[in-house]
């Protein structure tokens, strides 16, 4: 069982920046899809990035140009969410699914495993 878990999350204004970690049980090799997704109150689970084994990286539209999402040799991946807007405000997870493994925003949100989730909102 692949253990997630979510830090990094807070209250910023429009315009500013948050980098989120997620500490993940294994190490995040060639077996693994590793991503992230968020949820908003009242609102469908939205794919936010997703990092296929190779390290190749798809991005929702709505946060092309202005989230990266990465990931080290180890155990940790990254968001690092600039320009932040009052929409981008949701509950943020971390998610992971073994190969074979479809690393799309919209294939993330059915992944086999995913942390508890950090909070992030955007104060206009």
């Amino acid at each position: 069982q692949v253990q997630l878990v979510e830090s990094g999350g807070g209250s910023v204004q429009t315009g500013g920046s948050l980098r989120l970690s997620c500490e993940v049980s294994e190490y995040i090799d060639e077996r693994y899809c590793v991503g992230w997704f968020r949820q908003a109150p009242g609102k469908e689970r939205e794919g936010v990035a997703a990092i296929d084994i190779r390290g190749n990286t798809q991005y929702t539209n709505s946060v092309q140009g202005r989230f990266t999402a990465s990931r080290d040799n180890a155990k940790t991946l990254y968001l690092q969410m600039n320009s932040l807007q009052p929409e981008d405000s949701a509950m943020y997870y971390c998610a992971a699914d073994r190969r074979p493994c479809v690393a799309t925003p919209q294939a993330i949100r059915g992944w086999d495993y995913r942390g508890q989730g950090t909070q992030v909102t955007v104060s206009s």
